[in-house]
């Protein structure tokens, strides 16, 4: 009888499942990796890279040629948005000035960058092993002396926060097409501003 009774009371009142949503990092192409920034960052130039930072982030926040790009738990992501959608990017597709970057302008270093030159790139080929430096063995060889000029810091998405910050890749690219009309010059950043749906009608 008492079973009964319990296998009724679950017919009549179900779960709520609703309540119980999760965000899990793997709904790629769009990842959730925790960032959820109340406002538009403070970015600040990388002497000679025309790359920008986030210091007062405890993230390891980039913007290079129109796109955000954070490192976190070794993969790297990539948006056109400073709170994302975020899609991750292969580690044989990121731009070389982003790889680049000192070690002092990671704000978050995991551990396994202790003991590495603050003023010298992460030595990513020591950590990605010798089958990613075998296919990208030219990501150090840039000359930084004719690096071209930064991209201009899209500065509109700062009115963009908290529950008017726009969530539907439709929507941040109909506001971008208005208001921001840098075009990426990078070869690499161009493919991936073209697979976050940014670049769509240009």
């Amino acid at each position: 009888m008492r079973n009964l009774i319990l296998v009724l009371g679950a017919l009549t009142f179900p779960p709520d499942f609703s309540a119980a949503q999760v965000s899990v990092g793997i709904g790629l192409p769009h990842a959730s990796i925790g960032i959820n920034l109340p406002a538009y960052p403070r970015l600040v130039r990388v002497p000679g890279y025309p790359v920008y930072y986030a210091p007062q982030l405890e993230a390891n926040f980039f913007f290079y040629d129109g796109m955000y790009w954070v490192y976190q738990h070794d993969d790297w992501y990539a948006s056109a948005w400073y709170n994302g959608p975020w899609g991750r990017v292969e580690r044989v597709d990121m731009p070389a000035f982003i790889l680049q970057v000192p070690l002092r302008y990671y704000r978050h270093p995991p551990a396994y960058f202790h003991g590495w030159r603050p003023d010298a790139p992460p030595r990513w080929g020591d950590r990605w092993g010798h089958d990613w430096e075998r296919h990208r063995s030219d990501w150090d060889r840039r000359d930084r002396r004719v690096a071209p000029l930064p991209a201009p810091l899209p500065t509109y998405q700062r009115q963009y926060s908290g529950d008017r910050y726009p969530r539907q890749v439709e929507r941040q690219d109909a506001i971008q097409r208005q208001e921001y009309r840098y075009r990426p010059r990078d070869p690499v950043v161009q493919q991936h501003y073209q697979q976050s749906g940014q670049g769509r009608g240009r």
